[in-house]
């Protein structure tokens, strides 16, 4: 067989880039596609956007609750909201976690080629990047943070090629900020970047035996892109507001203690799995490779490491930087080791590269896109809300049943909620904790703890009716509670409304609702 034949048969293959796409694409949107559901936030998201769309502007007030005056809110991720809002219109739930899914395989992909564009073993660049992805897993969510995925990944390219390729691309930035700012507000990512490479050149311009005229020189571009960079975050509907925003979240010490993504990992669960193993892995090649770390990677992991192990919503951001640090290493160790293990990666690596080489880029997926595309089309794959977790039977009830008066929910039930039935009903909370502050989420937690003083809470806002998780501790009180009577249950939510003769009607249509045996093992709300 001749080259040109080997050539003409192999071009069809997918590129191991490609491989990495189409097996994460796949993966989630049409195996793990549910998943990216289970969070509600998705839910407000959409209506938000649908909002801005019919009324062509930007809330700067809350409107899905019913709190009075209307709340202030930063819209942050708004240009998001519009996005999923019109994918949402076109092709409902499901195109929501297809367009999702796209965006995560995407950022594998393109990790993929930037880490082994400079890696010469493509086993190790393949091995990382799937590692990386596995960590990553637990933010794998239908939400506006997934754009700040391929967003950091680029933003952090352009700044290697420019320190250690002599590539300037750093005119790409502020474009890149322009987009970022208005989708999410993991836009500081690109600052905290920027930090870091500004800090090793100044670092380096200062110590003996640099290059320090080359360090200054890099040090002035990196200057003027920052400045443009920051300069280019007002053009966005808040203005110079938006780049408070992040300081007065992270500020408030009660907030990053309640909410869960803000919290630290936790190594007993199993989502955790795959950034431990990311962690050993890379604590391993520090020890196993000869070479120093220069400055900018021991910023970087010290930065990124810690943002991580403070709260979990920063695995993914520390999985990109890390995946080019961690690939160098493992690729000088075998390199510095004339072994036979070493010796056989370097061969297989090879082959496998020839291979590589000859494939038709692109083709395969692009076709696993239409291929899913068309799945969702004719509805052979459907997502939709969890109903076994999600009020989507009790939301049919309360509209259904015109329940009229304030109610008191879950933040996850508000999510759902202001999707399923807003502007009809208005919340007492949902998922822009943010924005309700840490005075209400007190209170929240007053009620559904209660406090002492907890009733209280019920009477300021004029709480009349509740629709709760099914399996925790205020369903249990209030269905042993003689001033509140049940009147619809499922394994997801339980609805009371209080013992008054406004709900007299329906407390004797559905005297004989009972609630749903859930399983203990479940964790309480």
């Amino acid at each position: 067989m001749t080259t040109t034949d080997t050539t003409k048969r192999t071009s069809l293959l997918p590129s191991i880039a490609d491989f990495l796409f189409i097996a994460i694409f796949l993966l989630v949107s049409v195996h793990l596609g549910k998943s990216l559901l289970n969070d509600g936030d998705t839910g407000y998201h959409i209506r938000a956007g649908e909002y801005i769309m019919k009324t062509m502007k930007v809330p700067d007030h809350d409107m899905f609750s019913y709190l009075t005056p209307p709340l202030p809110w930063t819209a942050h991720e708004w240009l998001s909201e519009v996005i999923m809002a019109l994918v949402h219109n076109a092709f409902g739930l499901t195109g929501v976690v297809v367009f999702f899914s796209f965006f995560i395989a995407l950022t594998a992909m393109l990790l993929f080629e930037t880490i082994h564009a400079s890696d010469r073993n493509i086993l190790i660049s393949l091995a990382v990047v799937i590692l990386a992805s596995a960590s990553s897993g637990l933010h794998w969510l239908a939400r506006p943070h997934i754009f700040s995925l391929p967003l950091t990944l680029a933003w952090y390219h352009i700044l290697c090629l420019y320190q250690y390729k002599d590539r300037n691309l750093l005119y790409v930035l502020p474009l890149l900020m322009l987009l970022w700012v208005n989708l999410h507000g993991g836009f500081m990512g690109g600052f905290i970047l920027l930090s870091v490479f500004l800090a090793g050149n100044a670092f380096q311009a200062l110590r003996s035996g640099c290059d320090r005229q080359k360090a200054l020189a890099r040090l002035k571009g990196l200057s003027v892109a920052a400045a443009l960079c920051l300069a280019i975050t007002v053009v966005n509907p808040y203005g110079y507001d938006i780049l408070l925003f992040p300081f007065k979240l992270t500020s408030s010490g009660y907030l990053m203690d309640s909410i869960s993504e803000f919290m630290s990992p936790n190594f007993h669960e199993r989502y955790a799995k795959g950034f431990e193993l990311y962690l050993i892995l890379l604590f391993a090649a520090f020890a196993w490779s000869r070479k120093k770390l220069d400055v900018f990677d021991v910023l970087l992991i010290a930065l990124f490491l810690h943002m991580s192990l403070y709260s979990a919503r920063y695995i993914p951001l520390f999985a990109i930087v890390a995946a080019r640090i961690l690939s160098r290493l493992l690729n000088e160790g075998l390199r510095e080791r004339d072994t036979p293990f070493s010796r056989f990666m370097e061969r297989r690596s090879r082959n496998i590269s020839r291979l590589d080489a000859t494939a038709m880029r692109y083709l395969w997926p692009a076709a696993s896109v239409v291929l899913v595309v068309y799945f969702a089309v004719t509805g052979r794959i459907a997502y939709g809300f969890e109903p076994k977790t999600k009020p989507v039977a009790a939301t049919e009830f309360i509209k259904r049943e015109r329940i009229v008066g304030n109610m008191f929910n879950s933040d996850e039930f508000g999510d759902y909620l202001i999707y399923a039935a807003a502007p009809s009903y208005k919340v007492f909370i949902d998922g822009r904790l943010d924005m309700y502050g840490a005075e209400r989420l007190k209170e929240f937690r007053q009620v559904t703890a209660f406090q002492q003083g907890w009733e209280k809470v019920f009477e300021k806002y004029g709480i009349t009716w509740v629709i709760f998780e099914a399996n925790s501790h205020l369903s249990r009180y209030l269905l042993l509670n003689k001033d509140w009577k049940l009147i619809y249950a499922d394994e997801a939510a339980n609805i009371f409304v209080k013992n008054i003769p406004q709900y007299r009607d329906l407390i004797d249509r559905y005297r004989a609702v009972t609630p749903v045996i859930v399983d203990d093992k479940k964790e309480p709300a």
